[in-house]
Parts: structure tokens; C-alpha cells; sequence
């Protein structure tokens, strides 16, 4: 039998090479650290300046490694940590204080969304604003040609419209094209099917328009109407709308790498492509924007102005949207927009008498 000591911790003993456990203690013996069990008595021992202990990580077991290659094991965390201390060492490893919940991370935690929440309030439309006003003419282009490439991938199909139908529509919209700041040859009108994107019409920075077959039947034979919407669209255009939220969306981009770090190449992927999604959605100011600018160029042109207006009554009789936030994502507060189309139009329609 082995002579009583006091025991630090129980554990279990690996031999050297070996994956055999034996049930074991640890024990201080003079000025050494020994393994004892209960048959054979000392399995090791050495001074405790020779024996690695490994940090503390959690619950995880703790290992403590003699020299020869034997090692002790145990899950007694808190009497490591004391014989340690006893010996003048820190019982508490660095991740392990991480792991313990301290009020600070509260403040860490605030400090992080508060920070965030300011760079994405203040510094991404600062930035955003800098960059538009920087951008050489062929950064547009080349965004552009990206993004109605991965929604041509991921998103819209090849256009079921007739040529006829199409050619009516290039024709009204060359038209209003032609009285816009950049003139025809500064736009580009694609047709799609629109996928999950729907019933709808988005604009790029360098003048690359896009019209969803979705939209046209919606439309039905009121061609005055889709060209209303190219109108609007064009607005987006000339008032640099599009650059803005794809550069938005970069910066946002930015700002959850900046907070979580590495995203993954598929993420990246779906932010790229996403970008074209994100130009779709403008804020409320925008659109209203879009929405004059749509009355102006369609009287300009001797069109009906109010065209746009009979979109939203579309959208309300055909699609049942009567809220103040439409259905369509691009084309919020459908009821309210309508009546301000109208009342800009009436003012218009004053000032020229």
C-alpha cells in the first residue's frame, strides 16, 4: 500500500507511448509533484520546474506532462490553479478569463453596435457621396456589365415579349431618351423576364435600363404607362441613384467584414450579385425624385405626364396593394406617391398656363 499524502487531484496516468489510463493521484512529495496509485505506489515524479501544466481552457481537462513522456490528466481545474499559485505561477490562463463572463463585454458588446450603427449612419453616406463624385466614367460601365451579367445567371430569363411589342416600346422610350441630359445614345432598354424579381424596371449607373416581361403584362396595352416607368427610371439615372446604392452596398459589405471579419468567397459572391438586387430599393426621398423627373420628361416630350401614376393604380387593382409600403420593394408607398405624381403634375400643368 502507499503512504497517505496529500492528494492535490485525481486524475488518471498515461505511460510513455502508451494509451493505456491508469486511475492515479497527484501529490507533493519534499519539492516534487508525483503520480501515485494505489498498487504500485510512485508511477512518477519530478521537480515541479520540469513538469509542463497546460493553460486552462474552460471545462476542458488539464494536463500536466513529466518528463520521460508520461502525462496526468484531471478534471480538477480549480486545484491545478491553487497548486500553481502555491508555486508563484498564474492559475487563470488568458483564454480562460475570455471564456468568463465579465460585465466589461457589455460595454464592449454596446460600444461595437453603437459603432457600427455610426459608421452606417454617418460615414457610409459620407463616403458613398465622395465616391460618386470621384468616379471616372468608365467605373459605371464596368459595374454595370458585372451586375446585369449575374442577374443574367441567377436571376432573369431571355424575353418572351414579341418584336413588335418591344419595338412600340423602344420607340416611346427613345423618345423621352432623347430629351433626357445624356440624350438616347446614354441609354441602353433591355428586356427580361423577370424572374423572382417580378413585375418591374431598374436602372444601372451607366444607363443600362431593364424592363421585366412581368411588368409589361401588368402594363397590358397601356404602353404610355411602361414608358412612364422608363421615365422614372431615367430619373434614377441622371441623378446618380443607382451609383450611390451600388456604392452603398459596398459599403455595407465593408462594414460586416470590418465587424466579423472573412465572409467566405460565397458570400462575397452573393454581395457582388446582390448588388444589382440592392439597386433596385431606393429610399423614399429618391423615389419621389424619380417620380418628377418622370412627370418632367414625359410632358417635355407632349406624353401623358401622369402615366406613372396609372402604375400604381395597377399595382393596387391588379396586385390588391393598398398599404403605404407596396409590395414591390423599388416602388414603396404606392397610394401616397400616386397623389404626389398628381399634385406635381396639376403644378406643372399651372406654372405653364
Amino acid at each position: 500500500m502507499v503512504s497517505e499524502r496529500p492528494r492535490i487531484a485525481s486524475g488518471e496516468w498515461h505511460p510513455p507511448g502508451s494509451s493505456r489510463s491508469v486511475p492515479a493521484k497527484l501529490v507533493e512529495i519534499g519539492d516534487e509533484i508525483a503520480v501515485q496509485d494505489e498498487a504500485s505506489g510512485t508511477l512518477v515524479a519530478a521537480a515541479f520546474a520540469q513538469i509542463e501544466v497546460s493553460a486552462r481552457v474552460g471545462a476542458i481537462p488539464r494536463r500536466l506532462d513529466f518528463p520521460g513522456g508520461s502525462l496526468f490528466e484531471t478534471l480538477d481545474n480549480e486545484a491545478i490553479d491553487r497548486l500553481l499559485t502555491a508555486r508563484g505561477k498564474v492559475g487563470h490562463g488568458f483564454i480562460h478569463h475570455l471564456e468568463r463572463f465579465r460585465p466589461q463585454l457589455i460595454a464592449v458588446v454596446a460600444a461595437t453596435i453603437l459603432s457600427g450603427w455610426a459608421v452606417y449612419r454617418y460615414a457610409v453616406p459620407a463616403l458613398v457621396e465622395i465616391a460618386v463624385l470621384v468616379t471616372p466614367p468608365v467605373v459605371p460601365k464596368i459595374m454595370s456589365a458585372s451586375t446585369i451579367e449575374a442577374m443574367d445567371r441567377t436571376v432573369f430569363d431571355k424575353t418572351k415579349l414579341s418584336a413588335e411589342r418591344q419595338e412600340r416600346i423602344r420607340e416611346g422610350f427613345n423618345a423621352i431618351a432623347a430629351l433626357s441630359i445624356r440624350g438616347q445614345a446614354g441609354y441602353t432598354l433591355n428586356f427580361r423576364t423577370g424572374g423572382i424579381v417580378g413585375p418591374n424596371a431598374f436602372a444601372l449607373p451607366d444607363g443600362t435600363l431593364v424592363v421585366t416581361d412581368e411588368l409589361i403584362e401588368l402594363a397590358g396595352d397601356d404602353t404610355e404607362v411602361i414608358v412612364g416607368v422608363l421615365a422614372h427610371e431615367i430619373g434614377h439615372v441622371e441623378l446618380e441613384h443607382s451609383l450611390r446604392q451600388i456604392y452603398r452596398a459596398a459599403g455595407v459589405a465593408g462594414l460586416i467584414m470590418m465587424i466579423g471579419g472573412d465572409i467566405g468567397s460565397g458570400t462575397e459572391d452573393l454581395l457582388v450579385q446582390g448588388a444589382g438586387l440592392l439597386s433596385l430599393s431606393y429610399s423614399r426621398g429618391a423615389e419621389s425624385a424619380a417620380d418628377r423627373h418622370s412627370v418632367e420628361l414625359m410632358q417635355k416630350a407632349g406624353r401623358d405626364p401622369v402615366a406613372i401614376a396609372r402604375f400604381f393604380d395597377l399595382i393596387e387593382e391588379k396586385l390588391d396593394d393598398h398599404g403605404e409600403t407596396s409590395i414591390l420593394s423599388t416602388h414603396p408607398g404606392t397610394p401616397e406617391r400616386r397623389q404626389a405624381i398628381l399634385d406635381y403634375a396639376a403644378e406643372l400643368r399651372a406654372k405653364a398656363q
